[in-house]
């Protein structure tokens, strides 16, 4: 049955993963959004031979299970980076990566697929007509960048930004499988210790609420005062 009593002491407990947690649901949310925006301008441009290689990456990436990248990355990147390492004739004992490394190597790569199409639908919301006009005015491409498409982009981006945040944070519960503590790794070594797991799950169900509650409101205030400006 559900025990009241032991619920305070599991929140201190899971409390302690919510920093760490939240550090590096950020840090990949900032890495995967600049990695998906410059494959997003690769395809808005249309450049040739990339615009092939970033649509072969995002089929890839989007179809593969998130759980095998984080082993693909957990086994394949240290081999990886010790052979770049022999090549360039540096020391490095690319063995001893933490593992949180790899595991925001390995979500990075996975949701860059995912934030290119969300900047790619942005950009392609973008009225062209606005180029044309901004060029006539004698803006630089710099400056209607700037100045003109990127404030509309991300006001246009920033719904499917906040949901991505959150795609992150439930990813996040899969870096137990390379020992990596989260929130819900957290819960599951707590209730391991006082046999609880009920409690011990609703308490990282509260955490992972008010997290997607606040991530909704920031993104709502923010997207409110870009339209004002915009």
């Amino acid at each position: 049955m559900f025990d009241i009593d032991v619920l305070l002491p599991d929140f201190w407990n899971i409390l302690d993963a919510v920093p760490v947690t939240l550090a590096m649901a950020v840090l990949i949310f900032i890495t995967s959004t600049l990695v998906g925006g410059l494959f997003a301008l690769v395809e808005y441009r249309r450049i040739p031979v990339l615009r092939q290689m970033v649509i072969a990456y995002k089929v890839a990436f989007k179809g593969m299970p998130m759980v095998v990248v984080i082993f693909l990355a957990y086994y394949g990147l240290p081999p990886a980076l010790h052979f770049v390492a022999s090549v360039l004739d540096v020391e490095v004992n690319a063995h001893s990566l933490p593992n949180w490394v790899i595991i925001i190597v390995a979500l990075t790569a996975c949701v860059s697929a995912f934030q290119a199409e969300v900047v790619k639908g942005a950009l392609n919301a973008f009225d062209s007509g606005q180029s044309d006009a901004a060029h006539s005015l004698g803006y630089s491409n710099w400056q209607l960048f700037r100045r003109v498409m990127f404030p509309q982009i991300i006001v246009s981006a920033i719904p499917d930004l906040a949901n991505s945040f959150m795609v992150i944070m439930k990813a996040l519960s899969l870096a137990f499988a390379i020992e990596v503590v989260d929130i819900f790794a957290q819960a599951q070594l707590t209730a391991a210790l006082n046999f609880y797991y009920l409690e011990a799950f609703a308490i990282a169900v509260l955490f992972y609420m008010v997290i997607a509650w606040v991530v909704t409101k920031v993104a709502d205030k923010i997207e409110a005062a870009l339209r004002v400006r915009t």
